[in-house]
């Protein structure tokens, strides 16, 4: 029996967000490696913010729980960091 093509659109919707996840990862460790930004500034909190959590809802609708745990910590790390920038800023 064929899958239904909502299927293939939500796999193909996963990978993209994954894709995402993957690129503002990097992203944020290239610029703060070329130190173009520093890992407190708020841009690099956020891109590994947004980053995991396309990794994590990725890994997590395939059950690869090893991505989810560690993106999980990640996005954990980054929120606090957003948070305390948010307290020194105001």
């Amino acid at each position: 029996m064929p899958k239904p093509t909502t299927d293939k659109a939500s796999n193909t919707l996963l990978q993209i967000f994954s894709w995402i996840g993957v690129i503002l990862i990097l992203t944020a460790y290239a610029l703060s490696s070329l130190s173009v930004i520093a890992p407190s500034s708020l841009l690099y909190q956020i891109l590994n913010l947004v980053g995991s959590c396309g990794i994590l809802i990725t890994s997590f609708k395939k059950r690869d729980y090893q991505p989810v745990i560690i993106n999980a910590v990640w996005l954990v790390i980054a929120a606090i960091g957003v948070v305390n920038i948010a307290i020194h800023i105001s």
